[in-house]
């Protein structure tokens, strides 16, 4: 919704002021102008992007229109779900929670947090390492460095659609500037025209450098800082999960190691120490 919001602000500032400046709005109507601008913005997307990108790209866009799903609630949810898991194996041992990282959707720890087990990521990454752990043959270093490259391929993976949207983004203005130029040659082969027809021609083509850099900066170029925003949102969930696992693993119990991953989140998300403690305390008692 802020997306839209945004866009909303963006129009009714521009096109607002300039209809108070004493402009005529629909001297800004230009289809021709956008058809040229839009498609030649189309065509070098598809140009400058294989068939991954534009797809991941096509996946992500619907994304901004949604708010963060990452908040405090859920931040909660996925460590007492760590502490929960983390506890079975201290009381239990290792080989206890082998059923419930081969089968999380038919568990009766991971089906307490639904909004962590439809998270496919998050739930691939948390079963990996705890079936490593399981099997025994890494250390904590091979683990975290294993970790470390896999996050790495997660936030690469990620920015591909940032990146495509970000250069899409860049190219608007030049695509404005060609639009104009078309404009501006249709109106020096009608030089014979009369003044006030000449004028209107000029006009229109420099409609064409007026919407491409309107789009750069006020509708694209936002999106792909957007879409970074949330590529950093799902990397820290990750990192989260990583230090919870790896306190585990050095010894730490599982309200220590618990707290590891508590102290590496956002602050605007970050639960407190209190909070986090009485959340889990509800957990057990259910």
């Amino acid at each position: 919704m802020l997306v839209i919001l945004g866009y909303l602000i963006v129009t009714g500032a521009v096109f607002g002021g300039f209809a108070l400046a004493g402009g005529h709005l629909a001297a800004l109507v230009q289809p021709v102008e956008l058809l040229m601008i839009g498609g030649a913005a189309a065509g070098a997307f598809f140009v400058g992007n294989n068939g991954k990108a534009i797809k991941a790209t096509l996946k992500a866009l619907p994304t901004t229109l949604k708010g963060s799903k990452y908040t405090k609630a859920l931040y909660m949810e996925l460590m007492t779900l760590l502490f929960e898991l983390l506890s079975k194996v201290r009381k239990e041992g290792l080989m206890s929670i082998e059923g419930d990282i081969d089968a999380p959707e038919e568990s009766p720890i991971f089906s307490k947090y639904p909004g962590i087990l439809h998270d496919h990521h998050v739930i691939e990454f948390l079963t990996d390492y705890l079936r490593l752990m399981v099997s025994g043959n890494m250390d904590a270093f091979q683990i975290e460095n294993l970790m470390d490259n896999e996050i790495q391929t997660h936030h690469a993976e990620g920015e591909v659609p940032v990146h495509a949207v970000a250069k899409l983004g860049d190219a608007m203005p030049a695509f404005g500037i060609v639009a104009a130029v078309m404009g501006v040659v249709h109106t020096m082969e009608s030089v014979g025209l009369p003044p006030a027809e000449l004028g209107i021609l000029i006009a229109h083509a420099l409609v064409g450098t007026f919407l491409g850099i309107l789009l750069a900066y006020g509708f694209i170029g936002p999106l792909s800082t957007l879409l970074e925003q949330k590529l950093h949102e799902s990397s820290k969930m990750l990192e989260c999960v990583k230090v919870t696992l790896l306190a585990s693993l050095n010894g730490y119990a599982p309200a220590l190691a618990v707290e590891f991953g508590r102290k590496v989140l956002f602050s605007t998300e970050r639960p407190s120490f209190t909070e986090l403690e009485e959340h889990i305390k509800q957990s057990k008692s259910k």
